[in-house]
């Protein structure tokens, strides 16, 4: 019998994983030891013959940030001359982009491969939790998919891997590792009902990939959580190597990216070490400040890998910063009009993306296109956005349960305006349920010299990326 289509094989390894308990797609989301197990993770990896052993692991965690730190150290490792893998979430067009290595994502027939194998050793662990009378303890789509991303990259093999945390960092699925270099980007309020509703308390379930005496490179917080991460690092005997304190970065922003593609420029400075390193005018492909945060947390993390033997040049640190790309971030998919994707999607990170824009986009009138999750401070991010841009058109995401209903949506949005007194004509203002009718809405009155800002969730930027590609591909037949 002749083996089945290639396009079936990946259907049917999606819909198995799918299938899973998968907390990224639930309207809310658990965040407990009875939900969340690391020995059922460790089960897991032991079953798989402990894939992870062996290769060095930097950890990163953080409230924002982790994505893009994650691939500016991968950049700077590989083009140092190392196979990276990186472990990233969510995807935003296909699964298969969790699991990339120098870059590309794992194939469909590797992703198949990776399903068959893990299937194998997850069948005792289902039948043992429903003999027990309790499914909920089956590994999970997070946990499993976590296995396989370890398991591909053992396979390679690679040099290195960058594991990205989940959600939090303590119960996180991925903390079972043992890293060489743990990083925590920045702390701010999101995940409130899981993590804590200060950023001392979510420090602390982040600050729980702290290993003992394994060194800490960690980016600016505020006093109560940085006093909670240097507490922990402490009791953990582990070295800390933090922003502005050991490390400092200064940027210069691109301008009128609407016209013309131009990357900023950092220079990135030790301070107070003996033989204090420097990086000047650096080419950094990642639009904004923030990015250039990250991009100091990155070169720090190099830095201490450097000092654990690893060879890594100035000009690998140069290429890595130049070539980062990450889809969803401040991403340029457009132009006449100029469309701008990016993921923000808590109050920092919708700054972060205001003030790049104001920094580096020329165009005089701005239509923003949001929708939300359900865990999400969305008037915040309203109160942040509306300001700025001169239409907002509100939507909803389809393919995932936490989604905001539009019609919330656009009730804080016109709370905000009143409160606020922001000076948006209220006609300006559209809500519509489907993405696909506000990318129409979109089009219907848009100029070339305009700007359209697709942004508030993963899950928007996910199902709107592809309409926007699709236009700007339209507008260079």
């Amino acid at each position: 019998m002749p083996a089945p289509p290639a396009t079936s094989r990946r259907q049917a390894a999606l819909e198995f994983l799918l299938g899973r308990i998968n907390y990224e797609r639930v309207a809310a989301l658990p965040y407990g030891e009875r939900q969340l197990k690391l020995d059922r993770m460790r089960t897991l990896l032991n079953r798989l013959g402990n894939p992870d052993a062996g290769i060095p692991i930097i950890h990163v965690a953080g409230t924002k940030g982790k994505g893009s730190t994650s691939a500016l150290i991968a950049a700077i490792l590989h083009a140092a001359g190392y196979d990276v893998g990186v472990f990233s979430s969510p995807h935003l067009e296909k699964l298969e982009e969790r699991f990339s290595i120098n870059g590309q994502p794992c194939s469909a027939d590797q992703l198949v491969a990776l399903v068959d194998r893990v299937r194998q050793a997850i069948q005792p662990m289902d039948d043992a939790a429903a003999l027990a009378g309790d499914p909920g303890q089956q590994p999970t789509f997070f946990e499993i998919t976590t296995a396989m991303a370890l398991m591909h990259f053992a396979e390679r093999p690679v040099d290195a891997i960058v594991l990205e945390v989940g959600l939090g960092g303590r119960l996180d699925s991925t903390n079972v590792c043992q890293p060489a270099v743990t990083v925590i980007t920045s702390i701010s309020l999101d995940h409130t009902r899981q993590l804590g509703d200060t950023t001392a308390k979510i420090a602390a379930e982040k600050g729980g990939i702290i290993k003992p005496g394994v060194p800490l490179v960690l980016g600016q917080t505020d006093d109560e959580a940085r006093a909670v991460l240097l507490r922990m690092a402490r009791d953990h005997g582990s070295r800390v190597i933090e922003a502005e304190q050991d490390f400092k970065v200064n940027y210069r922003a691109p301008h009128e990216l609407d016209s013309h593609a131009e990357a900023g420029e950092m220079t990135f400075s030790e301070r107070h070490a003996k033989n204090a390193f420097r990086l000047d005018n650096a080419k950094l492909r990642l639009l904004g400040l923030h990015q250039a945060a990250n991009a100091g947390l990155a070169l720090a993390t190099a830095l201490e890998m450097r000092r654990q033997g690893w060879l890594i040049s100035s000009d690998a640190m140069r290429a890595g910063l130049a070539t980062a790309s990450l889809p969803g971030r401040i991403e340029v998919i457009g132009r006449r009009p100029t469309v701008v994707l990016d993921v923000a999607h808590n109050v920092a990170s919708v700054q972060a993306l205001v003030d790049c824009l104001g920094e580096s986009f020329a165009s005089k009138r701005r239509t923003l296109v949001f929708a939300a999750s359900r865990d999400k401070d969305v008037p915040g991010m309203l109160r942040v956005l509306l300001p700025h841009f001169q239409r907002a058109i509100l939507t909803e995401f389809q393919e995932n349960l936490r989604a905001v209903p539009v019609s919330q949506i656009a009730e804080w949005a016109k709370q905000e305006m009143t409160r606020s007194n922001v000076q948006v004509d209220c006609e300006q203002i559209e809500a519509v349920r489907l993405p696909s009718e506000a990318w129409k809405l979109v089009q219907q009155a848009i100029k070339p010299n305009e700007l359209i800002c697709i942004t508030g969730s993963f899950f928007i930027a996910a199902e709107m990326r592809g309409l926007a590609k699709a236009a700007a591909a339209e507008a260079l037949v």
